[in-house]
C-alpha cells in the first residue's frame, strides 16, 4: 500500500540507533538533563513530542527549566515573521547559558530553520548553535547530538528535496489522555499567502497500517481525545499505493473498540468529500466538532488566494455537514484584510459568518509573509484591516454568545480537562462539539468523561454544574 520511496529506509534507521548507543555511553550517569522550547502548530507540538522521546531514550531527563538543561532546542515555527523573530528570541538567550557551560548542546529545528536564509543567519550569526535542521530530517537528531558531543563540526541542514517519514520513532506524550496522530506531512495546495509548503515539502501520508495500529495502541491505554493531523488531512492517501482515502481511514478506525473521540486538524474544503462527510457520520468515535478554514467570503479574493473552491461550494459542505450530523459545531480560520480585499469583498466574508454562524473563528488580520506570493501584492492599509477585524470580531461574538446561550438547562458530556488557571475549584473540560465548559468540582476527574447541566453562558464559554 505504500509509496517506498516516501519512507525513511531500515538501513538508515538502523544507522540511527547506533548513534543513539553513542550518546548513552557519552552521558550515562551524568544525570544529563534536556529542555524543548515549541512553537507554532499542533503539528510541531506532535514532533516535539518525538523528540522529547528520543531524548528520554538515550538517557536524558526531561526539564521544564532551561537554566538546568544539558541541552536545549528550539522547535520553530514559520508560519509568520513574528514567530520568527521570537523564536530567534529565544535562542538569543541560550548564549549566556552556552558561555557559562561550553559542554552545553544547543539546537534548533522546525519550519524556520527549513528556509535557507534562516539556517545561514543562525549559522553565522548565532555561533553558539551546534546544529539545525529542517522539519523533515527529526529521525536525524541522535547524529546531529552525537556529533556535537563529540566537538564535531557544526552541522546546520536543510529539508531534502525528496522529504520521508520515518516510522518507529519514541514518542514522550506530554497528555496522559490527549494525543496527536499524524497521518500526513507536508501540504500541496501553495496557498498565496502560506510558506508551510515551502517548508513541509509536498503531502506524504503514513500508512494506514501504521496509524490505525497507533491508535488501536491509544485507545488500548486509556486515551480519550486523538487528533488526526495534517496539513490538509482531506487529502489523505493520494499520494500511497490504491489510494486510500480519509475516509477509508475514518471507517477502520470506527471499528477500534474504546472509549475516546476522534478529531480532524486542518480539513481543505476542496478535498472534503461527501464520502468523508458520511464516514464522520457514521463513526461513533467522531467528534459534532468540524474545523473547515473559510479563509474569505468573496470569490474573487479566493481565488487570488489560490484556494481552489468558492462561495458556493463552502456553503453546499456546510449544508451536507449539518444534513448528515446531527447538532454538529463548525469553526473556522478567516484572513481579514488579504492584499485586493475591498470592502465588498469583506461583506462578503461577513455575509457567509451571518449565513453559517459559526460557533468560534480564529480569526487573523493579514501579515505579508515573505517567500509567498502574496507578499508582492497590493496591500491593504493597516488602519482598514484593523477597522474590518473590529467589525468582524463584534459581529462574530454576538452569534456565538447567541449560540451558547440555547445550550443552558441541558446536560453534556464533556471530557475534562484540567484545572483552571484562576481557581483551583473549578474545572475546564470540551464537549463532543469542541465547547468549553467550566464546573466546580471537590474532585479531579481530568482525563474522563462526565456530565455538566449547563446554568449559565457567555460568547466564549459555558458553564455549569457537575452531575
Amino acid at each position: 500500500m505504500n509509496n517506498i520511496n516516501s519512507f525513511v529506509s531500515g538501513e538508515e534507521l538502523l544507522l540511527q540507533e547506533r548513534y543513539k548507543n553513542d550518546i548513552r555511553k557519552k552521558i550515562q550517569g551524568r544525570g544529563y538533563k534536556a529542555f524543548v522550547f515549541t512553537l507554532g502548530c499542533q503539528q510541531n507540538e506532535a514532533d516535539s513530542e518525538r523528540i522529547r522521546g528520543m531524548l528520554k531514550e538515550v538517557g536524558y531527563t526531561i526539564t521544564e527549566k532551561e537554566e538546568e538543561a544539558d541541552f536545549l532546542l528550539v522547535n520553530t515555527c514559520a508560519i509568520r515573521e513574528h514567530a520568527e523573530r521570537r523564536a530567534l528570541s529565544i535562542i538569543g538567550r541560550f548564549k549566556h547559558y552556552k558561555a557559562k557551560n561550553p559542554d552545553i548542546v544547543i539546537g534548533v529545528c522546525g519550519c524556520m530553520t527549513a528556509q535557507q536564509h534562516r539556517s545561514e543567519q543562525i549559522k553565522h550569526s548565532y555561533h553558539y548553535v551546534d546544529f539545525a535542521f529542517g522539519t523533515s530530517l527529526l529521525y536525524r537528531l541522535p547524529e546531529f547530538i552525537n556529533s556535537a558531543l563529540e566537538k564535531g563540526k557544526r552541522r546546520f541542514l536543510l529539508d531534502s528535496e525528496k522529504p520521508q517519514i520515518a516510522e518507529g520513532l519514541k514518542i514522550a506524550r506530554e497528555s496522559s489522555y490527549k494525543a496527536w496522530v499524524s497521518i500526513m506531512y507536508g501540504c500541496n495546495n501553495f496557498c498565496t499567502y502560506c510558506i508551510v509548503p515551502y517548508v513541509r515539502g509536498r503531502e506524504r501520508s503514513r500508512n494506514m497500517c501504521d496509524i490505525l495500529a497507533e491508535v488501536r495502541d491509544l485507545a488500548g491505554r486509556g486515551y480519550r481525545d486523538i487528533t488526526l493531523l495534517g496539513q490538509n488531512v482531506n487529502s489523505y492517501g493520494k499520494d500511497l499505493e490504491g489510494k486510500p482515502t480519509i475516509a477509508d481511514l475514518l471507517n477502520e478506525i470506527s471499528k477500534i473498540d474504546g472509549d475516546f473521540m476522534i478529531h480532524l486538524m486542518t480539513s481543505h474544503p476542496k478535498d472534503a468529500s461527501s464520502e468523508m462527510i458520511d464516514a464522520l457520520a457514521n463513526n461513533t468515535h467522531a467528534t459534532k466538532h468540524f474545523h473547515l478554514p473559510l479563509q474569505s467570503g468573496s470569490d474573487k479574493i479566493l481565488k487570488s488566494m489560490n484556494r481552489h473552491y468558492d462561495k458556493a461550494r463552502y456553503l453546499s459542505i456546510v449544508d451536507e455537514l449539518k444534513s448528515k450530523i446531527k447538532d454538529v459545531t463548525f469553526t473556522t480560520d478567516i484572513i481579514v484584510g488579504f492584499p485586493g480585499e475591498t470592502e465588498e469583498d469583506f461583506e462578503e466574508t461577513l455575509d457567509i459568518i451571518k449565513r453559517v454562524r459559526f460557533d468560534s473563528i480564529f480569526s487573523f488580520i493579514y501579515s505579508p509573509r515573505k517567500g509567498t506570493p502574496a507578499y508582492d501584492m497590493e496591500q491593504v492599509p493597516e488602519e482598514v484591516k484593523h477597522a474590518r477585524y473590529d467589525r468582524l470580531c463584534e459581529i462574530q461574538n454576538e452569534i456565538a454568545n447567541e449560540i451558547n446561550q440555547t445550550y443552558v438547562g441541558k446536560t453534556i458530556r464533556v471530557l475534562v480537562d484540567g484545572k483552571s488557571k484562576n481557581n483551583e475549584n473549578v474545572y475546564t473540560s470540551r464537549t463532543e462539539g469542541n465547547k468549553i465548559v467550566h464546573f466546580e468540582s471537590d474532585l479531579d476527574d481530568t482525563g474522563t468523561f462526565i456530565n455538566v447541566k449547563i446554568t449559565r453562558a457567555d460568547t466564549f464559554a459555558l458553564y455549569g454544574e457537575k452531575i
